[in-house]
């Protein structure tokens, strides 16, 4: 849900015009700070399950570790894989594109 999150934001900031490359680290910037606190909310949740040695803790250790392990890793993918893999992408997709035509310096006519 984070990394749809900071996609679509950057699809936002591209829209306005703003390159590639600074669109996305804009998005990466403005989302970092609500994905590290859900992230961090719910590993502090669930850290007293991940080291827990009380009666049941054979089944909810392993699963509290890898969601602990997986909320910590997925914010600092998202915010460091994702962004160069969408620009690598885009790369891609812009060398199939012919190039745009600048502008002539003409200003269009006024519709009476």
């Amino acid at each position: 849900m984070n990394g749809i999150l900071v996609i679509t934001y950057f699809n936002q900031l591209r829209q306005q015009g703003m390159p590639p490359v600074e669109a996305m680290g804009q998005a990466a910037e403005k989302r970092m700070r609500p994905m590290l606190m859900t992230a961090l909310s719910a590993c502090i949740g669930l850290v007293p399950a991940a080291f827990s040695t009380g009666i049941g803790s054979q089944v909810q250790r392993p699963l509290a570790t890898v969601v602990v392990g997986g909320m910590l890793l997925g914010p600092i993918m998202l915010l460091v894989v994702v962004p160069a893999l969408q620009l690598v992408f885009l790369r891609k997709e812009n060398r199939g594109e012919p190039e745009a035509k600048p502008p002539t310096g003409r200003l269009p006519r006024e519709v009476p």
